[in-house]
Parts: C-alpha cells; sequence; structure tokens
C-alpha cells in the first residue's frame, strides 16, 4: 500500500486552484468534471512523485463545521515543509498571504501559519539540518 492522495476541504474550488497553483507554486494534476463540482488536484513543487492533495469542495455539513471549528481554534489542517522559512515567509508575503506572526523556533523546528483564503490554515515548518 501507498499514500497517493490527502484531501482538503476548500470553500471554493477555483478559489483554491488558483491559490494552491498561482500563489504556493504547486502543480494542477487533475481537473475533470465530478457532478456539478470536481474532481481537482495539485501536487507540491518540491513533493513526493506520485502524491496528490485533493481540493474537496465543501458541501457535506459536517466537513464545514469542522473546517470551520479548526480555523476558529486555530488548528492547521496541512502542514508544509521547506527548506529556507524565511525565504518563503518573505515571498509569500510580498505574494498577499495572510501569516498568524513571523515564523518561530519551537524545538527543533521553525514554524509560521498562515490561512490559505479557502477556510484553512497551513503551517509552514523548516526542520533543523
Amino acid at each position: 500500500m501507498q499514500l497517493k492522495y490527502f484531501s482538503l476541504i476548500v470553500a471554493d474550488q477555483t478559489d483554491a486552484l488558483r491559490f494552491y497553483t498561482d500563489t504556493l507554486g504547486f502543480r494542477k494534476i487533475a481537473d475533470l468534471p465530478a457532478g456539478e463540482y470536481r474532481w481537482l488536484t495539485v501536487t507540491p513543487p518540491d513533493g513526493i512523485e506520485g502524491v496528490e492533495l485533493s481540493l474537496e469542495p465543501a458541501v457535506f455539513p459536517h466537513a464545514r463545521e469542522y473546517q470551520k471549528a479548526c480555523f476558529d481554534a486555530g488548528i492547521p489542517l496541512l502542514m508544509l515543509n521547506t527548506r529556507d522559512i524565511r525565504s518563503d515567509f518573505d515571498r509569500l508575503t510580498e505574494k498577499g498571504v495572510a501569516f498568524r506572526g513571523e515564523p518561530i523556533q519551537a524545538g527543533t523546528v521553525t514554524m509560521v501559519t498562515f490561512e490559505d483564503t479557502c477556510g484553512n490554515l497551513v503551517i509552514l515548518v523548516q526542520a533543523e539540518a
């Protein structure tokens, strides 16, 4: 067995695709009709080959409630690793990404949380070399 797809609930699939590709630099893999929604997946620029993030429409009420509860509580639903957090922080700040503070050192990692414009918090993490 292997991990292939990870799902992330998003308020609007078109906005999510724009944010994850144009802002974060992900690459679109699949964009297929699925009823009134889409099967929409992206992969990060430095990700593991074959692993995709599915941008799932927030149509199930309990999923929307969970997403909002996590957002309101400050709980990120996605973690992204980086090799250079300061560079990514500066680059994404210039692109208008809403960070919730500056990167902070926490044990052996440096991390910072940002909003993905789709109802989720994302934590950006750099591990010590």
